[in-house]
């Protein structure tokens, strides 16, 4: 049972010995003896042992499902960590190990060949992942997805929809950095997204490298309730191997790759370490699990396989995050965490994921996640293939068929799925069905991301309609007239790839207008399109998306009369319009409140349709109003001249008349800004952010750094980067998200006023 089933790749096929201080490996394929618990931590056959063919005969006689098997044996991770962690490093180690690929290349190596996971060039020279790359391996028999996701604040939306999608996580931590910026932020979003982690300590083979540091400021920063799983034999340039501390067996990595592992007894000078750390690792899980804490208490001997199960038991509650160590750069330690993947994070059953009833107002409703129930399955990315678009599904009930009709829930539309393939990296291996807990991809669907899929039976979507409104946009036209058609071509492919990413026109100007979540997003899609597309374009001054809203009540009483021979025009129309109340969930709300036939009721939808074109353009700077009601009291209407069209310049105009009574106010985006610098800088940054109107809400200490949090107007906010970067020598790092659109001050709204005036003058 301990052999692999990868007949393709006989540096995988190994051979268990009992000795333990023999070499494990051995490329025959023939059947091994049955393994000692130490080796079988080590080849990770921890969970195989419940699927001997003893017990899966017993399973057959309990009458199981028939899908138990494979879903337990079903991994869904991704590994994510601040930048320089070396997370494309540890999935190229994984990706070898497993035998996907059979040599290993550098993120920046001499060879000019890049990481695999890193596949587009902008990613490979800005160093940073963009987009979630999708890839699956097999490991002992199990099978591992594993999705890279972006660490980035501005591709919030790729980041939230791959943590959707899986169902562990490894977070990676450099032992020399320790926990940076962004792992605070990435663990943040596992949090809240309820994702089990593991930890894995890399380049232990680094100067200054410092595990045990590492562990407390995730304890202290993280406030992770986290414990050592292994000890390292030497540090920086001695880095040797590492002790288990579940199994208390020294484990020593040979070879030119790693691939060879040596299991031997732990070292003599290290046994009052490890023993201490190995009693340190069971009080943390006793803390934790109760079945652990009792045979604790009662001082009992704790055997390895109770360790490894009150592990698993804690890990999956997200009650206790096991750290794990290693050199992904120099092959060390890469085999155990994926060990610790098999053993620890959890099968798709045992998470609890959550759908959203559109038929029932958005109301939650738990998805078993098994095979038996109504298909649900959600489109977490889309790529552009030479077949056309290929969409990746993570199916979380139910089971998909080649052939099979879908339902597209956003749209409403009925597809027939006619090719169901699953990932091999580039490579596509076509299959006949998936079940629950599956990530496949298929052909010829045409969705956007982030679109859910049923069978037609349920009305669930897996992330709720709400996307958040984009903060800034940009203008933008190709240089060449000739390349329009690519250039329409490939905002329409990141439309439907992004949500957050919108396209629109401007009315006066005709100039193309983007709008996105901050400066880089645009930056980037304006880069793509200049290397997808080979279409150069010129952009413009950003631009922040402003509001406008009233702030009192006003009546209107408009009549609008045009007689030029022939049938005329005749509308009246009265009522008033008022602020809508704080927290209402619509930004636009007509009401018909005229008792009796004052107006016909077949003009009552145009007139709302006038209304609603008003409020498209306010007339202190020509943006949106919001938040506002407009209610209809009285009209007139006459019996020949009245017409739909009529009584929609009535409403428009009335509109217009009265806005200026309702004291009308605009709005600007408001950011949290959260940032971090060195203690000496903190007054200069301080001082530049009352400059920039920003509002200081919260300043606090960490270790030799000051965390400030501040809400700051958006318009102002341009080029900080830079600006932050000369204040404090390259040393500050800031994250900005949408807070809320709030009322700008006077003088800036007068500014505004006078600035929208000059320009529409000048034209």
């Amino acid at each position: 049972m301990a052999r692999f089933s990868r007949p393709s790749t006989p540096r995988l096929l190994y051979t268990l010995y009992t000795s333990p201080s023999k070499t494990v490996q051995s490329p025959s394929p023939s059947p091994s003896p049955s393994p000692s618990p130490a080796s079988s931590l080590l080849l990770g056959s921890f969970h195989l042992r419940q699927f001997s063919s003893g017990n899966l005969a017993r399973a057959k006689e309990d009458k199981e499902p028939w899908w138990k098997d494979s879903m337990d044996k079903l991994r869904n991770i991704g590994i994510s960590a601040h930048i320089d962690s070396g997370k494309t490093t540890l999935t190229e180690r994984v990706l070898f190990y497993t035998g996907k690929i059979h040599e290993i290349h550098e993120v920046r190596g001499r060879d000019g060949v890049g990481a695999k996971m890193d596949s587009m060039d902008l990613e490979r020279e800005k160093g940073i992942t963009i987009q979630s790359a999708a890839t699956y391996c097999t490991w002992n028999g199990y099978q591992v997805n594993i999705i890279d996701t972006p660490g980035h604040v501005d591709f919030t939306i790729e980041v939230e929809r791959a943590l959707r999608v899986l169902d562990g996580a490894i977070l990676v931590l450099c032992s020399v950095g320790g926990v940076q910026s962004q792992s605070i932020t990435v663990d943040r979003q596992m949090r809240r997204y309820e994702v089990p982690r593991l930890a894995f300590i890399n380049k232990l083979d680094r100067m200054g490298a410092d595990p045990w540091k590492v562990l407390n400021q995730a304890r202290a920063k993280l406030r992770h309730n986290s414990a050592a799983m292994q000890v390292p034999i030497g540090l920086e340039e001695d880095f040797k191997g590492l002790v288990d501390l579940v199994q208390m067996k020294a484990l020593y990595f040979h070879g030119s790759s790693g691939e060879k592992i040596v299991i031997e007894e732990v070292p003599s000078y290290m046994e009052a370490l490890v023993t201490e750390k190995r009693r340190e690792l069971i009080e943390v899980v006793s803390e934790v699990d109760d079945k652990l804490a009792e045979a604790f208490l009662a001082d009992e001997p704790i055997s390895s396989t109770d360790l490894e199960e009150a592990v698993r038991r804690a890990t999956i509650a997200q009650k206790f995050i096991p750290v794990f160590m290693g050199s992904a750069f120099k092959n060390k330690g890469v085999q155990p965490l994926l060990n610790a993947v098999l053993s620890y994070l959890p099968c798709p059953i045992e998470v609890s994921n959550y759908a959203l009833d559109q038929s029932k107002n958005e109301e939650k409703v738990a998805l078993g996640g098994t095979p038996d129930g109504p298909l649900v399955a959600l489109a977490f990315k889309l790529e552009e293939g030479r077949f056309g678009q290929l969409t990746y599904l993570r199916i979380y009930e139910g089971v998909i068929r080649k052939g099979d009709f879908i339902f597209n829930i956003n749209t409403g539309k009925k597809i027939k799925v006619p090719r169901l393939v699953r990932m091999h990296s580039d490579e596509m291996e076509d299959i006949q069905e998936a079940h629950a807990g599956q990530i496949v991809a298929v052909f010829g669907v045409d969705c956007a991301s982030g679109d859910t899929f049923t069978d037609g039976s349920v009305k669930y979507t897996m992330t709720s309609m709400n996307v958040p409104e984009p903060v800034m946009s940009l203008a933008v036209q190709p240089v060449s007239k000739d390349s329009g058609g690519q250039f329409s071509k490939a905002l329409n492919r990141f439309q439907k790839e992004d949500p957050t990413f919108r396209v629109g026109l401007d009315p006066e100007s005709g100039q193309t207008i983007i709008s996105g979540m901050g400066e880089l997003h645009l930056d980037i899609y304006v880069e793509r399109i200049r290397r997808e597309y080979k279409v150069d374009a010129t952009v413009g001054k950003p631009r922040v998306n402003f509001r406008e809203t009233v702030t009192q009540r006003a009546e209107f009483d408009y009549l609008h009369k045009k007689q030029s021979g022939g049938q005329g025009q005749y509308g009246r129309v009265c009522g008033f319009v008022e602020p809508l109340p704080a927290g209402s969930p619509t930004k636009f709300e007509f009401e018909n409140m005229i008792v009796g036939q004052a107006i016909p009721s077949n003009f009552i939808p145009a007139i709302e349709k006038g209304f609603k074109e008003a409020a498209n353009s306010g007339s202190l700077i020509g943006h949106p109003v919001e938040h506002v009601r407009v209610v209809l009291t009285d009209g007139a209407a006459h019996a020949v001249d009245s017409s739909e069209l009529a009584f929609k310049l009535a409403a428009i105009y009335a509109f217009r008349k009265c806005y200026t009574a309702a004291k009308p106010v605009i709005l600007e985006p408001v950011m949290l800004v959260e940032l971090k610098v060195p203690m000496e800088f903190q007054g200069t940054v301080a001082g530049d952010i009352n400059k920039r109107k920003g509002v200081i809400i919260g300043n606090d200490q960490e270790g030799d750094d000051s965390v400030i949090t501040a809400h700051v107007p958006l318009n102002n906010m341009f080029g900080y980067s830079t600006a932050l970067r000369s204040m404090t020598q390259g040393k500050g790092e800031f994250t900005m998200e949408y807070k809320e659109h709030s009322p700008v001050s006077h003088d800036v709204q007068t500014q505004l006023i006078n600035n929208y005036k000059g320009s529409h003058a000048a034209e």
